[in-house]
């Protein structure tokens, strides 16, 4: 090997070193954090989950978390997700949590345990139908717009119990719970009133719907998401650093 082929080489094994390292610096982090969190505001049989949300990030990075015990990934869009899960460590569980247009869910369907980006019944029909072709019922979490910004998806909170309704009658899709992404700045108010939101139809027992979770909390909110019910926080930036787009 040339010489300034070795010189490259070392360097990108040295970057990996340090990014491995402080990924785990991150993850031992986040683990102490959401567990005092979860002792200070939740009932001591409450469970977590914490999501490793991949965008961007390269197979051997997103692996390294999911041998250091987060088993759960969470993928934006449709063509990375493609052109990386073939090379994802099998023990891994993926859902979607990125806007996803009718027209690509038959690429995931097969492959995805949940779709948490649900905000229509045009997409939860389109969903319903690519389930049926390949024999599953597919669990959905519906994402709401909790504080209405025209630059998010999600449903409006006054629109919600139509849609649930709506996804309800459909037989090949499972309705399990909400997601939302609260603003960056003083989400905790949109935090309250997303938990009011989610017990609220909760006590209502529709059939076929389960809310069994609650998915919001993210790098910079999680710790007051776990505060307000959630039992789904979803990491990237805070687990792998900043995003690097090509």
């Amino acid at each position: 090997m040339p010489p300034f082929m070795m010189i490259l080489l070392w360097k990108a094994l040295t970057k990996m070193a340090v990014d491995l390292i402080s990924i785990d610096e991150n993850y031992k982090r986040i683990m102490f954090e959401s567990g005092e969190a979860m002792a200070k505001y939740r009932k001591p049989d409450e469970k977590l989950d914490i999501m490793a949300v991949t965008k961007t990030v390269e197979p051997a990075a997103v692996n390294h978390v999911v041998e250091l015990g987060l088993g759960l990934l969470g993928e934006n869009r449709v063509q990375e997700y493609l052109s990386k899960k073939e090379l994802y460590d099998k023990r891994a569980e993926i859902q979607f949590i990125g806007h996803l247009q009718t027209n690509k869910v038959k690429y995931i369907i097969d492959s995805v345990s949940m779709i948490q980006s649900v905000d229509s019944f045009k997409l939860a029909a389109e969903i319903n139908k690519c389930a049926a072709k390949t024999g599953k019922i597919q669990d959905i979490l519906i994402e709401v717009n909790i504080a209405g910004e025209e630059s998010k998806s999600g449903i409006r909170a006054d629109m919600l119990e139509e849609l649930i309704f709506q996804a309800a009658e459909l037989n090949n899709i499972r309705v399990r719970g909400l997601m939302t992404i609260p603003p960056a700045e003083n989400p905790e108010i949109y935090l309250y009133n997303m938990q009011k939101l989610y017990i609220d139809i909760s006590g209502k027992n529709i059939d076929n719907i389960s809310m069994d979770f609650l998915s919001m909390g993210m790098s910079g909110d999680y710790t007051d998401a776990i505060k307000y019910g959630s039992n789904i926080i979803r990491i990237g930036r805070g687990l792998f650093g900043p995003r690097t787009y090509k």
